[in-house]
């Protein structure tokens, strides 16, 4: 078991509610030229332990509970059946599994072999499939039986493992990997900084990128995650994310592994926010994550009856808005922590336990992560107070972040031009250091010469009660050159009419100043990418694309469409 790694885990841990004097005593440990995550760390406290590391609850009430021995166990039986079919060190393997346990037996195991994993959501198809595969050069699959049919028109992988019943040619049983007796698996002799994960991003304006990440900058990285979530040992934490993601790696897999937490997950087809809050209460649920969908519907039901051992409620995804954050602290006493970070590194500003949170604000530079703000026009780190581009000063050689984009020499020199990695991101921080999302840098937009954050106004339209989701993008103008338009999603129950449009517009122009009032306002269902983030790119070429027919869309209301709102 790394004992830097050890140290350094502790240090966070003794300082987890003084974020001051964690970031100034803590720096990145040497855990040596060729550090594994499962073999010089899980297995050293893993191994032989009879406490819970895994449960998994169905929507039915199906519960089962895997001790750390039994993943030891587990994941050395499928690491040995890998292995036997030529999976090793380097090679390429997508995971395509849901929150089941052969999903993380399967990343210990191919972690164990010094395998690269591929996390792959079960919400792909075939033509994203292949894209996967030949980018990715994968030399295997593992899958469930009822997306083998997905791959009928997949070219390579020569290794494929069904988890379940099938009767596809060339497909080889999961289930026979618990046949052999379990026998440990010989370090692989990777080198710390070979490839361990290859993600694909969510595209939100391009198809998505390769990218890649070290047997150190996630598996060692993820201690800036563990510390934004508060994880003790022992803990039992809970985090909403899906499978094939970044965010379910972070809090689903390093995190509470890093801390010696119990990783709790509840399966459900549907959302429902009574069936959740019984579930944190019965298990004693002690740290939750959640994206804002959720933390919104939940603050939609009744949360009289309290959290029960909750110590710890966390955001993640897309900024909190600030009113969300003031109904759970009317409830429940707790404050919503939000943080900051991407598939590309690690999480790398929040809200620390302990420290005062400011509504709306992501916190402040996490330990061992060189957070700058950069003057998009000057290429210069801006002092002080300011607004500029979030970014990573490469200086100080951030352990978290990914060695780049796989086979995108352009987009690695784009991403890493002026001796920063720029996140894309632009934020604002006041006098104390906290840092406040501002929008991503193609989502800033002005109108009337003033210079206007979606994520502002959009803050304010989420508190109307008619609305579920809302994406601010510039409308074209003839006077104003553009002007804020809302595209709302409404909350089940309220129809999309012009009292409801009228309703919202007149609720946005009392809690805003004039020159950020939203001028046009349209009921739609929102484009997601898959993994559920807002595609405001389609939104601002559906715009373009009216402006340039002539045309107002039909379900377009405007506020000089009402008496009331003219002016």
């Amino acid at each position: 078991m790394s004992t830097a790694l050890g140290t350094a885990r502790d240090l966070l841990r003794t300082h987890r509610t003084d974020r001051a004097a964690a970031v100034a005593s803590f720096r990145w440990p040497d855990v040596g030229p060729s550090f594994n995550f499962v073999h010089d760390w899980f297995d050293g406290y893993a191994r032989d332990n009879d406490q819970p590391a895994l449960v998994i609850v169905e929507e039915d009430g199906a519960r089962s509970s895997y001790t750390f021995g039994e993943m030891v166990t587990r994941s050395e039986q499928v690491a040995a059946y890998l292995a036997a079919q030529g999976v090793g060190r380097g090679d390429a393997v997508v995971v395509m599994l849901g929150n089941q346990v052969e999903l993380w037996e399967s990343m210990l195991a191919l972690i164990r072999l010094g395998a690269v994993i591929m996390p792959t959501t079960t919400a792909v198809g075939t033509a994203e499939l292949v894209d996967r595969l030949e980018r990715g050069a994968a030399r295997a699959v593992i899958c469930n039986a009822a997306d083998v049919p997905k791959f009928d028109e997949v070219p390579g992988a020569p290794v494929r493992v069904v988890v379940g019943s099938s009767d596809a040619s060339g497909w080889l049983p999961y289930a026979t990997a618990y046949e052999s007796a379990a026998v440990p698996v010989p370090h692989p002799g990777n080198a710390s900084d070979d490839r361990l994960l290859l993600y694909f991003t969510s595209g939100t304006t391009s198809r998505p990128k390769l990218v890649e990440h070290t047997h150190v900058s996630y598996p060692v990285g993820h201690l800036s995650t563990m510390y934004w979530l508060g994880l003790q040992a022992g803990d039992v934490h809970l985090n909403i994310s899906s499978p094939g993601w970044a965010k379910h790696a972070w809090s689903n897999f390093f995190a509470p592994w890093l801390a010696e937490a119990t990783v709790f997950v509840y399966n459900y087809a549907r959302f429902d926010a009574a069936a959740l809050l019984g579930q944190i209460r019965a298990e004693g649920v002690t740290t939750f994550c959640a994206p804002p969908t959720v933390w919104r519907m939940l603050i939609n039901a009744d949360l009289s009856g309290g959290p029960g051992v909750l110590r710890e409620a966390i955001a993640a995804g897309e900024p909190l808005n600030p009113e969300v954050i003031s109904q759970v602290e009317k409830h429940w006493g707790l404050t919503i922590r939000d943080g900051f970070g991407q598939t590309e590194m690690t999480a790398c500003i929040a809200n620390t336990p302990g420290q005062p949170v400011v509504p709306g604000a992501m916190g402040h530079p996490l330990p061992g992560m060189p957070v700058v703000l950069v003057d998009p026009l000057t290429g210069e780190v801006v002092p002080g107070v300011g607004e500029g581009e979030l970014c990573l000063d490469l200086a100080a050689h951030p352990l978290p972040l990914m060695t780049g984009y796989q086979g995108d020499p352009a987009k690695n020199a784009e991403a890493m031009a002026g001796g920063f990695y720029h996140t894309g991101d632009v934020a604002s921080r006041d006098a104390d250091g906290c840092i406040t999302y501002v929008g991503r840098t193609d989502d800033v937009f002005k109108a009337s010469d003033y210079k206007i954050s979606p994520f502002e106004l959009e803050s304010v339209l989420i508190e109307h009660p008619a609305v579920a989701e809302a994406a601010v993008v510039p409308a074209p103008d003839p006077v104003r050159l553009a002007v804020p338009k809302a595209y709302i999603a409404l909350v089940p129950g309220h129809t999309p009419s012009a009292e409801t449009a009228e309703s919202i517009l007149k609720y946005a122009r009392e809690h805003l100043a004039p020159y950020l009032r939203v001028r046009r306002l349209e009921f739609f269902e929102l484009p997601k990418t898959i993994s559920g983030k807002i595609r405001r790119v389609e939104l601002r070429h559906r715009e373009v694309d009216a402006e340039a027919s002539g045309q107002r869309s039909a379900g377009e209301f405007r506020d000089d469409d009402f008496p009331g709102l003219r002016g």
